[in-house]
């Protein structure tokens, strides 16, 4: 497949762009930064580019089978506009280029999944320490749900650099979660590039935890 990866150069872009390149998928990493991924492979094409570039949105999705954001915000102290405003520009020419597919990284304590933490870890990740991003998270997940595209929202624990363990537990289904979960980057990577082979959860968000 092709695969478009926006977001590529941040730490869990980076895995997602490797481990499609391991499975034999053909990648446009699209950064907004000269330089910002050295990897070289053949079936590799690094693009540089704005999120606001609607031309060059247009040169990287074309085509496309499956589009991937692992965007993240550059700041927890304020809102990103670059970030939400990058969103809506990558779906509406998504649209316009007939490509449906979207996978999306959010956040645990995105949407609904707020509720499935317990109360004390709810107050003071959801609606204190991480409120700002959530919000971010909150209008892109709200944006991307508005629209005609075949979508899946994935929602991690706190991200660790950790080696990728072999199994890891995510899903869809109402759980209560203990304590403040965590999940290794790469098996992040691993949940979002599965979810371009597969169609089981087309139009739902998902959460994942070790």
């Amino acid at each position: 497949m092709k695969l478009v990866i926006f977001g590529a150069s941040g730490q869990t872009g980076k895995l997602l762009v490797q481990q499609a390149l391991d499975r034999g998928h053909e990648v446009i990493a699209y950064v907004r930064r000269e330089g910002a991924i050295t990897l070289e492979h053949p079936k590799l094409k690094v693009m540089t580019g704005q999120l606001y570039d609607q031309i060059k949105l247009h040169e990287a999705i074309a085509g496309a089978d499956v589009c991937f954001s692992t965007l993240g915000v550059a700041s927890i102290s304020k809102r990103s506009l670059e970030f939400t405003v990058g969103i809506d520009q990558i779906v509406e020419v998504m649209e316009e280029e007939g490509v449906k597919r979207l996978i999306y990284m959010s956040s645990l304590g995105a949407g609904e999944s707020r509720f499935l933490m317990g109360p004390v870890i709810r107050f003071i990740v959801a609606g204190f320490l991480l409120r700002i991003p959530l919000a971010d998270h909150n209008e892109n997940e709200k944006r991307i749900s508005q629209s005609n595209l075949e979508w899946t929202v994935v929602r991690p624990a706190s991200l660790t650099n950790g080696v990728k363990l072999d199994k890891v537990r995510w899903g869809s289904d109402f759980i209560k979660l203990k304590g403040n979960v965590k999940i290794p980057r790469a098996n992040v990577a691993e949940i979002l590039l599965n979810q371009a082979e597969s169609r089981d959860y087309i139009r739902k968000a998902i959460w994942a935890y070790e």
